[in-house]
C-alpha cells in the first residue's frame, strides 16, 4: 500500500478512520486480502447490484483505494463490470493515468498498440499489471472511454519543490496537462491536510499543499470536461482514498466547477465510520510498512535523496 498523499514527494501516515461497530447482519465475511463488503452511510451491507440501483442517477462514483490492496482493485472491477450492465453508458477514469498519456491510452484501447507501449510509453504505474489491468482489459473489450484524469507527475513534483508559480514556466501545450485553476485556498481539504503533515517548514508544507491540488483539481476538471462533452455517460473514476473521502479533494473540485453534478464517493475502511456520508467498502487493514523505526528513517532518507536530485526546468 502507499501511504503517502503524494508518493513522488513526501511520505505522509493514511489519516485514520473512525471505528463503529461493524454491521455483521447478511454480510460477507472479510477474512482475506481479496475480501470485501460494500455498505451505506449508515452501515447497511450492500450487494453491488443493489449499489448501483441506489446511485443510477449519480453523474460520477469515485472510488477511493489503498493503492496495491487486493480487495479493493477486485472491487474496483466488479463494480465496472456491473456499472455496464445499466442502461446508461459508463465511462471510466483513472488518477493512475496523466493527461499527457491519453492518446497511448486510446490507442491501447483501439488495438492498435500492445500492453508494453502502453506500460511504458504510457508511464502506467509499477503496479499496473497486478492492479488496474483487469480494469483496462475490461474497458477495453467493452469499448469503454478511460479518461487519463491526472497531471503529469514530473510537474507535480515540480510544484511541490518549487508551488504553483512553477506552471508559469511551462510551455502553452504542457500547461494543458494541468487543470487551468488549482485553488489553494483555505478549506476543510487543506485543513486534513495540514494536519496530517508532521515536519517540514510551512512555506514548503504550502507548496506540498499546491502539488496536492493540482492532482485534484486536474482529475476533477478532466471528469468535468468529459461529462461536458457526453451528458448521458455514468463516470467511475478510481484515486486514492485521500483524494476522496468524505466529498472532500476531488469532489469538492467537481462540485465547484459543476454544483449540478450528481457525485457520490466509495472510500475503502476498516472499520466503518458512524460520521462519513461515504459508501463504505470494508477490507481487511493494510499492513504495517514499518515497524523498526531504522527501517523508516531510511525510507525517508531515500526520499530526501531523490527530491535533491529532482530538477525543475
Amino acid at each position: 500500500m502507499l501511504k503517502n498523499l503524494l508518493p513522488i514527494l513526501i511520505a505522509l501516515p493514511l489519516v485514520g478512520c473512525a471505528s463503529s461497530s461493524l454491521n455483521t447482519n447478511n454480510t460477507s465475511p472479510v477474512t482475506s486480502y481479496y475480501d470485501y463488503q460494500l455498505y451505506s452511510s449508515d452501515a447497511q451491507p450492500l450487494s453491488l447490484q443493489q449499489f448501483s440501483t441506489e446511485v443510477k442517477n449519480a453523474d460520477v462514483v469515485l472510488v477511493g483505494e489503498w493503492h496495491t490492496h487486493s480487495a479493493v482493485h477486485r472491487f474496483q472491477t466488479d463494480l465496472l463490470k456491473q456499472l455496464v450492465q445499466s442502461e446508461r453508458k459508463i465511462a471510466l477514469s483513472m488518477e493512475q493515468f496523466a493527461r499527457d498519456k491519453q492518446t497511448i491510452v486510446d490507442q491501447y484501447l483501439a488495438g492498435e498498440i500492445g500492453e508494453q507501449p502502453l506500460i511504458k510509453q504510457g508511464n502506467a504505474w509499477p503496479n499496473y499489471e497486478s492492479d488496474y489491468r483487469p480494469l483496462i482489459e475490461f474497458a477495453k473489450a467493452n469499448q469503454i472511454d478511460v479518461i487519463a484524469a491526472n497531471a503529469p507527475r514530473p510537474i507535480v513534483r515540480c510544484i511541490g519543490r518549487e508551488g504553483k508559480p512553477y506552471l508559469e514556466k511551462l510551455p502553452a501545450n504542457q500547461r494543458d496537462w494541468v487543470a487551468a485553476e488549482i485553488n489553494t485556498d483555505n478549506s476543510p481539504y487543506k485543513a486534513k491536510f495540514m494536519q496530517s503533515m508532521h515536519h517540514g517548514e510551512p512555506e514548503q508544507t504550502e507548496k506540498h499543499f499546491a502539488a496536492q491540488m493540482t492532482w485534484d483539481e486536474t482529475m476533477a476538471e478532466s471528469i468535468v470536461n468529459y461529462l461536458a462533452e457526453h451528458p448521458n455517460h455514468q463516470l467511475m473514476h478510481i484515486a486514492g482514498k485521500f483524494h476522496i473521502e468524505d466529498g472532500l479533494g476531488t469532489k469538492a473540485s467537481i462540485l465547484r466547477r459543476n454544483p449540478n453534478l450528481n457525485v457520490v464517493v466509495i472510500s475503502p475502511a476498516v472499520d466503518l465510520n458512524s460520521l462519513s456520508t461515504d459508501y463504505q467498502l470494508n477490507v481487511l487493514p493494510p499492513p504495517a510498512r514499518y515497524v523498526q523505526q531504522e527501517n523508516r528513517l531510511k525510507a525517508f532518507q531515500a526520499m530526501g535523496h531523490q527530491r535533491r536530485e529532482l530538477k525543475c526546468e
